[in-house]
């Protein structure tokens, strides 16, 4: 066997950890540099040897690459990576009461983690491809069974809400998201993400992705949009980016010259079409936004630019019952309804998809928002969703958000509930807004108030957590009655 065959290790219904044809095909590029699927099966050994004998492991990797090889080689031991929303002590301290074994992965120690932790092991100085090159070696198989990690959404009791994810769950989600994208073992394609690999739309389109469609991932995570840039000029093509609609307007808005992208990928909000046009128009490629949840994974795609009506991946099937749309197939492992609102369309309805290869038909929807983004103002009903597509189609807007406070604690103190709303708009004032905001929307939803703000409270992949918004309401109000009581 040479040097750039590939076996397969692992028990009957075990999938393999990776999909490239060859040891010496790429898996990533970290600073500049390519790395090899043999390095990186090198590395997994490696780490996995220094991890310490428990089930669970906050993996808090900065590096993408050093994500991949703690996840990898966490895998392979059997533990468990364990994702929450965020890092903060209060969310890391609820984790740990939930699996009290865990601890943490990080190339420095972290004071917010509170736990044991221990340190990604760096490769030792000259030792990259230093084993025989003759030698052969096996990529895992890991058991389809085999949970590999636990996701956690907030919970709507303040408790996070713990979701197991299993291997053989993730490999057909993420071959379904290939297939879609049209990315294959021969495609060629490298991925640049914007959002972390803790986050399930990170580690879906940014990790996994590259695992199980023979990819190359990018270790750079580039936030702003001058990194970005930098870091889609210095690949090869295709290059695939892979943000959302916060990060991807950031980037239109302040680059005047765009580096050539073969495709972009969003999720994690809706995008608006203008938006989605814009991006198409300006990188001379096409913009396929993914819906799904941190629950399911991902379930469809649409072209934004072209159509607002989604396509399921296949093999899901989607019926009407009880007044919601469920879930079943696929890549799920029990029938789940979301908390949106969504309308399938008959066969005379539906458009054909536009994006990358697929072999069969999916089911065509619409999506009206979530369920808990709709508001009811003077008996007319819309959601939050279409209040901020609006909102930012707004010329000027580079970003705003509409707010629906669950009961008077924001800050007003009147005990009267208001429709609110955000805005980063640094040449437009109040009255401009507002005028703009009538020609778009029904007056019974034109905010009261409307704040004009330097920045959004935006977490790590783009979006706005309700507590970070409560709390901007009420510092903002607070402002307000200091200001007014000054007077």
């Amino acid at each position: 066997m040479s040097g750039a065959d590939v076996a397969f290790g692992g028990a009957p219904g075990a999938l393999p950890l990776l999909v490239h044809a060859s040891l010496d095909a790429t898996f990533a590029h970290r600073q500049g540099q390519a790395v090899t699927v043999r390095t990186f099966l090198q590395d997994v050994v490696r780490v996995a040897a220094a991890l310490p004998d428990r089930r669970h492991v906050l993996n808090a990797c900065a590096d993408r690459y050093h994500f991949a090889v703690g996840l990898a080689a966490a895998m392979t031991r059997g533990q468990i990576s364990l994702l929450p929303p965020s890092y903060n002590q209060e969310m890391v301290r609820q984790v740990c009461d939930i699996h009290p074994d865990v601890y943490g992965l990080s190339e420095q120690s972290l004071p917010d983690l509170d736990m044991p932790q221990t340190l990604y092991p760096p490769r030792p100085h000259g030792s990259e491809g230093a084993s025989d090159p003759d030698e052969a070696q096996t990529i895992p198989a890991i058991d389809a069974n085999q949970v590999i990690a636990c996701v956690f959404t907030s919970g709507s009791t303040g408790r996070p809400t713990e979701h197991v994810k299993r291997w053989g769950s993730l490999v057909r989600n993420v071959r379904m998201e290939a297939q879609r994208l049209g990315l294959s073992v021969d495609s060629g394609h490298s991925l640049v993400g914007t959002v972390p690999p803790q986050h399930m739309y990170g580690l879906e389109s940014t990790v996994l992705l590259a695992w199980q469609s023979g990819a190359a991932m990018v270790a750079e995570r580039p936030f702003y949009p001058a990194d970005i840039s930098a870091v889609l000029a210095g690949l090869p093509s295709p290059k695939v980016l892979v943000t959302t609609p916060f990060h991807l307007r950031t980037w239109l808005a302040e680059s005047a010259d765009l580096p050539g992208v073969d495709l972009m990928v969003s999720a994690t909000a809706p995008l608006a079409s203008r938006l989605a046009r814009e991006a198409e128009h300006r990188c001379g490629a096409p913009l396929i936004e993914v819906y799904g949840s941190t629950e399911t994974g991902q379930l469809a795609t649409r072209r934004s630019a072209e159509s607002a009506q989604w396509l399921s991946f296949n093999g899901l099937q989607l019926t009407e019952r009880d007044g919601r749309v469920w879930f079943s197939g696929g890549h799920l492992e029990a029938p789940i309804a979301l908390s949106d609102v969504l309308e399938l369309c008959d066969a005379a309805q539906a458009r054909p998809h536009v994006g990358g290869a697929d072999n069969a038909p999916g089911t065509n929807f619409i999506l009206h928002g979530r369920s808990a983004d709709m508001v009811n103002v003077a008996g007319k009903r819309t959601s939050l969703a279409y209040l901020n597509l609006q909102l930012g189609a707004i010329p000027g807007v580079l970003d705003g958000a509409f707010f629906w406070p669950e009961s008077d604690d924001a800050g007003h103190g009147d005990g009267v509930v208001r429709l609110m709303a955000f805005v980063v708009a640094p040449g437009l004032d109040l009255a401009q807004l507002q005028a703009a905001l009538r020609q778009r929307i029904d007056p019974a939803f034109m905010p009261r108030p409307l704040h004009l703000v330097d920045a959004l409270p935006r977490n790590a992949t783009g979006k706005l957590p309700h507590a970070a918004l409560l709390d901007l309401a009420r510092r903002t109000a607070q402002a307000t009655h200091a200001s007014a009581s000054s007077v």
